[in-house]
């Protein structure tokens, strides 16, 4: 699940780079006049690159899933039961949530993990690693599941998509006008448009990183409030104490492998990553909170 949301915003960001350097190469920048800026052709050249940024991001999400996280499709014709009954699965979960079909593919790993992605309800992917299945029961597997389609079903990839490219925007024209305002403070000390030219290039870039980052805490923030109603969907499709008991199942396994990974030594001075500044850049809220919110809808 988080894999899938910092894949889609480094791809994101790689877009966003290099359409900035393909059109500064080819001098496609309409908004730079003798004047200066020209402040509403830089908006809507921002608002169509940013939008177009963020989209080509999203129609070749389930591609790069696929091949960044190995995930394998099971055939339709498969003979494996295994792999039969999680389809199945999948087939049912999608008819109670009124969705087409998705692709179902597992992926090697041993995390406890599922994702949802792709461009649309009609093309979308639902993949799970072989430690979902090893680790959990058919119950626990049924509420995951339940949570992954209720992301399609609530077409959860095209609002981030959407929100993404409202925020790419955004950091196109700041970074633009900050990078402006640089390259014609230094010019007015050298007269070199050359050099101011390249000190605009470089700054676009610069601010363009900082303010996806800033970004990226808004984006962060509605994916944490998605999290939240995609397990209250998945508690409806797949029943309230599967879904908690799912959350639980995650919880303990996030907890075995951090105290795998934590030296005895530096146990005690573990710093958890949900408080501070950095809950600011989680893509999921703490599982403690969101099996309490499950338990507070129950009662």
């Amino acid at each position: 699940m988080v894999k899938r949301i910092f894949l889609f915003l480094l791809v994101n960001l790689l877009v966003i780079t290099t359409i900035t350097v393909v059109l500064s190469l080819l001098g496609v920048q309409p908004y730079l006049q003798r004047g200066g800026l020209d402040l509403g052709s830089l908006a809507v050249f921002c608002l169509v690159w940013g939008m177009g940024g963020a989209f080509i991001s999203l129609q070749i999400s389930r591609w790069m899933a696929k091949r960044m996280m190995g995930v394998q499709v099971i055939a339709s014709d498969t003979r494996d039961a295994g792999a039969q009954a999680l389809v199945q699965t999948v087939q049912r979960l999608a008819q109670g949530a009124g969705i087409p079909m998705p692709e179902v593919g597992v992926y090697e790993s041993d995390d406890v993990n599922a994702f949802a992605t792709g461009p649309s309800r009609s093309r979308s992917l639902v993949a799970v690693s072989t430690g979902l299945l090893r680790k959990l029961d058919r119950p626990e597997v049924e509420g995951v599941l339940g949570h992954e389609i209720t992301h399609i079903a609530n077409g959860d990839m095209v609002t981030m998509a959407l929100l993404q490219g409202v925020v790419n925007a955004f950091v196109m024209f700041l970074a633009r006008v900050l990078a402006f305002a640089v390259a014609q403070a230094v010019r007015g000390n050298d007269r070199d448009s050359g050099a101011s030219g390249g000190i605009y290039f470089v700054c676009v870039l610069v601010f363009q990183l900082v303010f996806m980052l800033l970004g990226s805490m808004v984006v962060m923030g509605f994916s944490r409030w998605r999290e939240f109603r995609a397990d209250a969907g998945g508690a409806h499709l797949a029943g309230r104490e599967p879904m908690i008991h799912a959350l639980e199942a995650l919880r303990r396994d996030q907890q075995a492998v951090t105290q795998a990974q934590t030296p005895p030594a530096l146990a005690t001075m573990q710093i958890s990553a949900a408080g501070g500044v950095m809950r600011l850049f989680m893509s999921h809220p703490p599982l403690e909170e969101r099996i309490e919110r499950l338990r507070s809808l129950a009662a």
